[in-house]
């Protein structure tokens, strides 16, 4: 795996290797998921990462390397076209549309070394800055104006961020970088690494509980989620899923060594459930 350029934030050092993204059918027969038919979307030598669908599944939005710095793309699945969203001194990172609209917000990292979270529009190089307080690393809408983000520090923090109010509340500490909604249930699910074996843990903003769902596969720390509430997990080049009802632990579903993949990190899950595209190490 080759490593390229590094970024320094706060106290934490971000090492990015050179990485593809692979586009999958995402299938559920049996009782059982089926992945086929990859294709690379990013074909792109460097950093290539952080994906995610916009709402009407037809666009997946990354960040990826040109001439030594990194910008969103959006890649249109049915043309197999991309289309380059920023263009600013600093880099972006983790892209997620906001809401429906035809904006999307993403980590802005400065050349002096000013970090915070913008919002871009998808049709110009509009941005604003969304969070002035907080050194975003990554984040999650979970309302029009509301979202909760890994803030660096140390110790590392889970916040939630009112953009109306303008308030932040800690809501955890010491968490892994991916988030993402429960599907029916209003929770969020985030990883723990208070202790180890790391824990997906899921929180209730009403009431502020915290409960863990399952221990995370051993040095992983990516997943999505499925509509009906199962996480999808990777490590090396092997593929899991974890059913929250059945409570049977992490099944394998797929071996990504059977097309020559290996590496896994970042997931992400189209709306419809059909599609998955997933990050692995550059070949």
């Amino acid at each position: 795996m080759k490593i390229f350029f590094v970024l320094m934030t706060s106290s934490i050092l971000y090492a990015q290797s050179s990485t593809e993204l692979y586009l999958f059918d995402f299938l559920s027969k049996n009782n059982k998921y089926v992945i086929a038919n990859p294709v690379n979307i990013s074909k792109n030598p460097g950093y290539d990462n952080q994906p995610s669908f916009t709402k009407n599944g037809r666009h997946i939005l990354f960040s990826s390397t040109r001439n030594n710095q990194t910008d969103i793309v959006s890649y249109n699945i049915r043309t197999d076209k991309k289309k380059w969203l920023t263009k600013t001194e600093g880099g972006e990172y983790s892209p997620l549309q906001i809401g429906s609209s035809n904006s999307f917000s993403a980590i802005r990292l400065d050349p002096n070394g000013y970090q915070r979270l913008y919002k871009y529009s998808m049709y110009s190089k509009n941005s604003k800055e969304l969070v002035k307080d907080l050194k975003i690393g990554y984040h999650l809408w979970v309302g029009r104006n509301e979202l909760v983000s890994f803030v660096l520090g140390d110790p590392v923090t889970f916040q939630h961020s009112n953009l109306k109010t303008g308030k932040n509340k800690i809501l955890d500490i010491n968490i892994g970088r991916a988030i993402h909604k429960l599907p029916k249930s209003g929770l969020v699910a985030y990883i723990s690494k208070k202790q180890k074996p790391w824990t997906v843990n899921t929180i209730d903003f009403e009431n502020g509980s915290i409960k863990t769902m399952t221990s995370s596969l051993e040095g992983s720390e990516d997943f999505a989620v499925t509509n009906s509430g199962d996480l999808i997990m990777g490590r090396g080049s092997n593929l899991y899923s974890f059913d929250p009802q059945k409570q049977m632990g992490w099944v394998q579903i797929a071996d990504l060594a059977d097309y020559g993949l290996d590496g896994i990190t970042r997931l992400a899950i189209s709306p419809k459930m059909d599609k998955i595209v997933i990050v692995v190490n550059e070949e």
